[in-house]
């Protein structure tokens, strides 16, 4: 971390530099305490996923709310978590080559940890690694239920794999990764559904044969923010990997519900804030926030609370805004708060949040994990 906070504690809000991480802590706060709520009416549990936030700050609250521990996606994520005091750690992830199992045998001797595998062969260089360092380690079998990324079939070669892992002398099989990312997305209702119908049936039936062979599932780990009502109440998993659920973005703002009408289960809390930075012609203005400062993965940033304002273009450190009326009043110094597409990679650019409360910033946060990639 290289970075000055762009605020201090007690300043005004208008007062911040840009770009910054804005975090609404009412917001933020409710969007804790509603999945809380929502996942305490079902067997399930919150395995919250800390690759959208990165930080420990907001790990600890959600233990605190009940959460039964985070997900990583690398290594040193989850050293970054465990540093900050969280003891309970999946790595929803393949971890491949020997400087990386090296460091995860390492982080298993001062937490639990679980990792994923779909690979025959990964099975049996993971129990050496772990049997070199005296550790056992517990292993979930990833597999492809509709996302076409990481896992393994959900048939024979899952029952297979788990065998492997079961016989292992340093390996614990402790059950099921499920996860399938894209149905989070899917804006239509009947569609989401559907989806997650269809994996949560590929999932069901490996359960069964898998306890045909002797091998019970312990954890069945999987969903997430867009779907986790429905997976909550399938019967099948026994945590949720919910991540973004605490800051939101407009990517998943588009989702709709059975009525047909927008989900707002959560409300947005995490926001770019930019400042105008020339207004050459009347039609147009160009804020300080540009691909350094905002992902654009999923579509260019909304300004919030202004539709009248479109951010239709960018650089690396601008961002271009059209003006639908040439008469609206916006001037050089003037700040905006940006509503990314996709709040993961845009946490990922910044050391810090900002956080406030009624037009103050109340906090500063680290982003402890930022840039964690390995």
């Amino acid at each position: 971390m290289n970075t000055q906070p762009p605020a201090e504690v007690g300043m005004k809000v208008d007062e911040v530099d840009t770009p910054a991480l804005l975090v609404d802590l009412d917001i933020l706060e409710q969007n804790l305490q509603r999945m809380a709520d929502e996942l305490a009416r079902t067997p399930v549990r919150l395995r919250a996923h800390a690759k959208t936030h990165k930080c420990p700050e907001v790990a600890r609250r959600q233990i605190e709310l009940g959460a039964i521990g985070l997900c990583c996606q690398k290594v040193s994520e989850a050293e970054a978590m465990v540093d900050g005091g969280i003891r309970d750690i999946l790595i929803s992830n393949e971890i491949v080559g020997p400087r990386k199992l090296e460091r995860l045998a390492r982080l298993a001797q001062r937490s639990r940890v679980m990792v994923c595998v779909d690979d025959p062969d990964q099975v049996n260089i993971l129990n050496q690694v772990m049997q070199d360092h005296q550790v056992h380690l517990q292993v979930l079998v990833e597999i492809e239920v509709g996302g076409t990324k990481c896992g393994v079939p959900p048939g024979q070669p899952a029952v297979d794999l788990a065998r492997r892992i079961d016989v292992a002398t340093h390996l614990d099989f402790a059950g099921l990764q499920s996860y399938f990312g894209a149905a989070q997305h899917l804006v239509d209702f009947s569609q989401r559904s559907a989806a997650v119908a269809k994996s949560q049936s590929l999932t069901r039936e490996l359960i069964g044969t898998l306890a045909q062979h002797g091998l019970a599932c312990p954890v069945v780990s999987g969903g997430g923010t867009g779907a986790y009502d429905l997976e909550s109440a399938s019967g099948v998993y026994t945590e949720i990997q919910a991540g973004s659920y605490v800051f939101m973005d407009h990517g998943y703002t588009k989702n709709l519900t059975a009525d047909g009408k927008p989900c707002n289960q959560f409300q947005q809390s995490l926001f770019v804030y930019a400042t105008v930075m020339s207004r050459p012609v009347p039609e147009r203005a160009v804020v300080d926030a540009g691909w350094k400062a905002v992902g654009v993965d999923c579509g260019f940033p909304i300004v919030a609370d202004r539709p009248d304002i479109e951010y239709f273009q960018g650089g690396d450190e601008h961002g271009k805004l059209r003006l639908h009326d040439p008469e609206t009043q916006l001037r050089v110094g003037d700040k905006l708060r940006l509503v990314p597409g996709n709040c993961d990679p845009t946490v990922n650019l910044y050391d810090w949040y900002v956080l406030f409360r009624q037009r103050r910033v109340e906090a500063i946060w680290a982003i402890t994990a930022r840039g964690a990639v390995l």
